[in-house]
């Protein structure tokens, strides 16, 4: 009796003890997730042949945030989607691959993966199970030769001894290893936001009347939600499509002849104009990105991306498909804009004549729809225990 009356003033008193989820509770509510997806998302996906279970997304995790998957071991998928900047990259328009090499386009955040149709910014791979296949080989990203020699290291390596076993009943293979990257990366939902809580619960005290302006621009004026759709009873912001926008335009053809000094960071919040020559001489030059068109040799995809998701937009900066908008705000200032004209540009740009206050509403909107469980998410990430 006294273990329980302790047990209930802890939970009164200390309710962040209460909260806390423990170590052997993770798995088991990452499959919850799946299965009960929280407020505002649809019911997943899940192909047939890759049931989610609390050993597949267990293993997942693991690999996740294993260095050793790389050819030098020094990256893991996590180096370039950490969870605490809304599993993307903060700090690089795009990030940077195993021995320092470049890669050319923002790592998109893996927040609600689980929903998209066409994976990567050029929409190249249809399937979560086969996606990592392009990363693990990529010579910038992890550089593996095979992934024939990429399953032979991990199957000699003693902390993987029973894991696939336990989760598919066979040793590590190039099927097995897919099925459980894509089973973690499934478990990443994140919603019950404010929006979510105002939108599908009627909960009027969720908001205020700034977002709910700003969700009348999104669905309106702004023109947001042709293709970051809304639905009646889920959202998942997004039309699945692929669009040219103009920033492809803009940043591979007219920003590269101008000659204007660059505004290069030097710390948080502060930047100063540094010359192009400058900027040259100690980078690489100008990799182009033609987008879609890349994939398909179809003129008609020049500079056409994928539509991402806006959910955890907030926590996912910087952004478009090369990073090259700071912030919400100059995401929403380029779009009032029109886009950038281009031969390409989508039928759908048009200038919006937003003013300010307008501007503000948009993006005060946008902050809402940050799930409640980022933490959460965050905590189950980390408790993958590889020190990456």
């Amino acid at each position: 009796m006294r273990e329980l009356i302790l047990a209930v003033v802890l939970w009164v008193a200390v309710p962040a003890l209460a909260a806390t989820v423990m170590p052997g509770d993770r798995d088991r509510l990452a499959l919850e997730r799946i299965e009960m997806p929280p407020l505002g998302l649809p019911a997943v996906p899940v192909p047939a042949g890759n049931p989610p279970s609390t050993d597949a997304i267990a293993l997942g995790r693991k690999l996740f945030f294993d260095r050793r998957l790389s050819r030098n071991g020094t990256m893991s998928c996590a180096m370039c989607h950490i969870p605490e900047q809304g599993f993307t990259n903060n700090e690089l328009a795009t990030p940077i691959g195993v021995e320092g090499r470049s890669i050319k386009r923002n790592a998109p955040t893996v927040f609600n993966v689980a929903y998209v149709k066409r994976l990567f910014h050029d929409g190249r791979s249809t399937g979560l199970e086969t996606q990592i296949f392009g990363p693990l080989l990529s010579p910038a990203e992890m550089a593996n030769l095979s992934i024939g020699l990429l399953i032979a290291r991990i199957r000699k390596l003693e902390d993987y001894r029973g894991l696939f076993e336990a989760a598919y009943g066979t040793v590590a293979n190039v099927a097995n290893l897919g099925f459980a990257l894509a089973s973690y990366q499934r478990s990443l939902l994140s919603a019950n936001s404010p929006v979510d809580r105002w939108l599908y619960a009627n909960d009027w005290d969720a908001v205020d009347n700034q977002v709910i302006a700003g969700f009348k621009l999104f669905t309106g004026k702004a023109r947001c939600s042709i293709c970051h759709k809304v639905g009646k009873d889920s959202a998942l912001f997004t039309d699945h499509q692929l669009h040219n926008t103009g920033i492809g335009y803009l940043n591979d053809v007219v920003r590269p002849s101008e000659t204007a000094p660059v505004a290069v960071e030097i710390e948080p919040g502060r930047r100063v104009g540094v010359t192009r020559r400058s900027v040259a001489s100690v980078g690489h030059g100008h990799i182009k990105d033609l987008g879609r068109m890349e994939i398909t040799d179809d003129p008609a995809d020049l500079y056409r991306f994928r539509t991402p998701t806006l959910r955890n937009i907030a926590l996912t900066a910087p952004y478009m498909h090369d990073g090259s908008l700071a912030s919400l705000m100059d995401v929403v200032r380029f779009y009032d804009t029109g886009g950038h004209p281009n031969p390409g540009l989508d039928e759908e740009m048009r200038p919006l004549g937003l003013t300010s206050g307008e501007m503000k509403a948009l993006v005060a909107f946008l902050a809402a729809l940050t799930g409640d469980n980022v933490k959460l998410l965050i905590e189950d990430a980390r408790s993958a225990g590889t020190g990456n």
